[in-house]
């Protein structure tokens, strides 16, 4: 952990270039399966910008330069009986990562959402962000996931 605090906050509308920047760094990269787009990107950003109640947006900050984003979202988990929150994106800008950034935002996660199953997907090669999952208390799931 460096020196310098980290900030974890909510996003800010001036935040929507720099965060769709990540974003675009971030899909294009082996840790997404899709590459996304612009289009997703920006609805995306706007859903955590809005009245969404499913979705929520934050960046990271180290001495008030934005370094980072995590977007979550919201459900109710039949198979755990309560609320579910799925962390959607976690993307810390590469000179960044190392610092124990990604799990101050799980920790965020799961004081600020007590009583609820945390669920992620993860890129099977993404060894790096594993070790981080199963430091914070994650397990792996034996599921096929499949979408239309």
């Amino acid at each position: 952990m460096s020196n310098e605090k980290e900030i974890i906050r909510i996003m800010k509308s001036e935040d929507r270039k720099i965060v769709a920047d990540m974003m675009r760094v971030f899909y294009a990269s082996p840790a997404v399966l899709s590459n996304g787009s612009d289009e997703i990107f920006k609805r995306d950003i706007e859903a955590c910008l809005g009245d969404n109640p499913y979705a929520e947006g934050y960046v990271f900050e180290m001495a008030g330069v934005v370094v980072g984003y995590g977007m979550i979202a919201k459900s109710f988990s039949t198979e755990f009986g309560k609320p579910c929150v799925w962390i959607e994106d976690i993307y810390v800008m590469e000179e960044y990562r190392g610092r124990g950034i990604g799990s101050e935002f799980i920790q965020f996660v799961m004081e600020n959402n007590p009583n609820c199953v945390i669920r992620l997907e993860v890129e099977e090669d993404n060894k790096r962000a594993i070790d981080v999952y199963h430091k914070n208390g994650f397990s792996v799931l034996p599921y096929m996931e499949m979408k239309i």
